[in-house]
């Protein structure tokens, strides 16, 4: 018993056919002149028919088999990279402010600074004194009044700078020397002293002070000469002035020109002028030493010219100055 649709489809084919040869009947009989038409095959026709009918079917029911199952989704193969937090920074430490120091020029400006300079007792011109006015700075002056300068050094005043220019050929000698040492060792005081007369002294009661230093005495300068730098970039010849020398000389005292020294190795003492240019380590005529704070000069200024002189002490107090306040609160 066939289905109702597969019945329809064969009265659909049957009808198909019919139509076909009705139409090859009617068809008229072609000229004998023209070539003949290739005859018309009905039953490949019908095939054809079939065919093409059968492909619509099974096209339709892709598409509706589509429609009706739809595929389940598929998560991607390659997964995103996965995403890493960031590092967290290392936390920072909190900033300590640092302690608050003075300007070292305002405290070079506010130093206390005790002078004995007996140049004066010999008609000359107080250089240094010229030089600290030039200088702005304040100072207690004693001249060459020793008894006054002995008791300034035992006031109980911290001083930030002592110096000692004696040059009139009378000198600071013996129970000062006493006194001023323990200044500079203990309480960091810086010191300048000029001295030409380290010979005749040396063996006394300075030796603890050039001991500790690192100088020795060498052997008595006999005449005034040029004075040689051995250390151009040292702040004693560059700071704040530059560009004076010491080879240019006037030779006011005709006794002697001063006294060499040389480096004993027991201090961390540095010649830095001298008689002879290629010689580091003796006849040496200035030396620095104990951190810097200590200017030992061993010839007289008045031998030498006005405005080197002035340059090198303005270079002098601002070294020994600012190693002292470098080294105390």
């Amino acid at each position: 018993m066939l289905s109702k649709k597969e019945n329809l489809r064969r009265w659909g084919i049957a009808l198909a056919a019919l139509i076909l040869v009705t139409l090859a009947c009617g068809i008229p009989a072609a000229a004998p002149t023209q070539p003949q038409a290739p005859a018309f095959d009905a039953t490949k026709a019908v095939l054809e028919i079939q065919s093409t009918q059968m492909a619509l079917q099974l096209t339709q029911q892709a598409v509706n088999n589509a429609q009706q199952v739809q595929p389940t989704p598929q998560p991607p193969t390659e997964q995103p990279p996965t995403q890493q937090p960031p590092t967290a920074e290392p936390p920072q430490p909190t900033p300590v402010p640092p302690t608050p120091t003075q300007d070292m020029a305002e405290r070079i400006r506010n130093a206390k600074i005790l002078v004995y300079e007996d140049a004066a007792s010999a008609n000359l011109a107080t250089w240094v004194k010229a030089t600290l006015n030039m200088m702005g700075l304040s100072y207690t002056h004693d001249g060459d009044a020793i008894g006054n300068f002995m008791a300034h050094l035992n006031s109980g005043t911290k001083w930030d700078l002592i110096i000692v220019a004696a040059e009139s050929r009378s000198g600071v000698q013996g129970e000062f020397w006493d006194v001023i040492t323990p200044k500079v060792v203990n309480d960091k005081t810086a010191l300048i002293a000029e001295m030409w007369y380290l010979s005749d002294t040396v063996n006394g009661r300075i030796r603890s002070l050039v001991s500790k230093c690192g100088i020795d005495f060498q052997k008595v300068r006999k005449d005034v000469d040029s004075i040689y730098t051995l250390d151009t970039s040292h702040p004693v010849f560059t700071t704040p002035n530059n560009g004076f020398g010491l080879t240019h000389y006037v030779g006011y005292w005709t006794d002697k020109g001063g006294d060499y020294i040389k480096l004993s190795g027991s201090g961390d003492a540095t010649l830095l002028a001298g008689g002879y240019p290629n010689e580091k380590s003796s006849y040496g005529l200035v030396a620095s030493c104990i951190e810097g704070r200590v200017i030992i000069q061993t010839f007289s200024d008045h031998d030498y010219h006005q405005a080197d002189i002035m340059a090198l002490w303005e270079n002098y107090i601002t070294y020994v100055l600012t190693n002292h306040f470098n080294a105390v609160p």
